[in-house]
């Protein structure tokens, strides 16, 4: 018996299924009245591991527009960094918070 097969990935597995990556995430800065703008570089240096240049530039968007994308990852890098963000600023005495979204 001769199969012809649609691609590659259908001949190697016989399976006609495509492959599906897991979603990302946006990580996203909400500006608050109480956090420094030098507090929240150093956290997106630091945890994010942004320059400086990117970190000041994210902060002052996030002042401006309310919010602003720090970057995008995938589930488990996205909500530790945040995680570890949040608890950094409550150890400091800031209420600095950022939200997941699905890209």
């Amino acid at each position: 018996m001769d199969r012809k097969f649609e691609s590659f990935a259908d001949a190697i597995t016989g399976i006609d299924e495509e492959i599906s990556f897991p979603p990302e995430y946006k990580v996203i800065l909400l500006n608050d009245d109480f956090t420094t703008k030098e507090f929240v570089v150093a956290v997106l240096m630091e945890i994010f591991h942004k320059n400086q240049e990117d970190a000041v530039a994210i902060t002052n968007k996030a002042h401006e527009k309310g919010s602003a994308v720090v970057g995008i990852y995938s589930f488990d890098i996205a909500s530790t960094r945040v995680a570890l963000a949040v608890q950094n600023a409550r150890q400091n005495g800031f209420p600095l918070q950022c939200e997941l979204e699905v890209v």
